[in-house]
């Protein structure tokens, strides 16, 4: 027997240029509104708990003290237009 997920509705006011092309959208890909929102609410919050990894990822490399000197990495940045650009720097 197949599984039934529950669902929620959800209210959004959202500005008339932006709910038309989601209405275009639906349209074009023979899809309802509710799945073109189903689909960019579930890629925001893919996108969402991606940032927030890395950003996790980030501060765990800092609290580690993996990080590279702000004047080594603005040094490099600078060698970029040069004839013989320097090689990345690497975290201490």
């Amino acid at each position: 027997m197949a599984q039934t997920t529950g669902t929620k509705v959800l209210t959004a006011h959202v500005p008339l240029p932006l709910a038309e092309k989601v209405d275009m959208m639906a349209e074009r890909l023979e899809r309802s509104r509710g799945w073109i929102m189903k689909q960019a609410l579930s890629a925001w919050i893919a996108q969402e708990e991606e940032r927030d990894r890395l950003t996790q990822e980030a501060l765990a490399d800092v609290d580690a003290g993996c990080v590279i000197d702000h004047q080594a990495v603005q040094t490099w940045a600078d060698s970029l237009s040069t004839d013989e650009p320097l090689p990345v720097p690497v975290p201490r």
